[in-house]
């Protein structure tokens, strides 16, 4: 295989448009660019969260994801290409079965933080959910893969249950939300 980039700036886009996969020009804010460029923001975030030292197994299952990610945003940039298949989506429903049977029942509301993975881990599940609902608004307008919208849907609940596992490293537990907080402190 050549080099993918001999030349990283290529000053096609300083007009604020870029090429998709099928040679074709978009605005840079078109929302066909926004949805693969929040996945590869997702993407990122993943990364972060695997940086943190986590369990083998969770780390590679988290780099799965993001090799499935690079896939869908491919499948976002070049129109009519089809990366994610169903067969992806029950591989997340399989992990997500597995990870969600050690955890205790959900009771009550979970707030976003707990430790440094976890809270990562909760920043990794909201770019998710607005990868979702972009992919969402786009297949309104353009033709979509539907396991794409059904993909991200999962990932964002495996995403949800691995922050509740996180959150348990070092004996540690999740942070739940209490409806009573503000009304039983004492106002001066």
């Amino acid at each position: 295989m050549g080099h993918r980039l001999s030349k990283i700036y290529t000053r096609t886009g300083d007009s604020g448009t870029t090429g998709l996969g099928d040679g074709s020009r978009v605005a840079k804010d078109s929302l066909r660019v926004e949805a693969y460029g929040t996945i590869d923001e997702l993407n990122s975030q993943i990364g972060l969260v695997i940086a943190f030292g986590l369990d083998d197994n969770i780390a590679e299952q988290l780099l799965d994801r993001q090799h499935e990610l690079f896939d869908l945003g491919s499948e976002l940039c070049v129109p009519g290409y089809s990366a994610i298949k169903d067969s992806h989506v029950k591989a997340l429903e399989n992990i997500l079965d597995e990870h969600n049977a050690n955890l205790p029942a959900l009771k009550e509301f979970i707030l976003p933080g707990g430790n440094l993975p976890a809270a990562t881990c909760h920043i990794a599940r909201t770019v998710c959910r607005r990868s979702e609902r972009l992919v969402v608004s786009l297949a309104r307008e353009e033709n979509i893969n539907p396991p794409v919208v059904k993909y991200l849907n999962r990932l964002s609940d495996l995403l949800f249950v691995l922050c509740r596992v996180l959150a348990r490293q070092d004996g540690q537990t999740e942070i739940l939300w209490d409806k009573n907080r503000h009304s039983s402190k004492k106002t001066s």
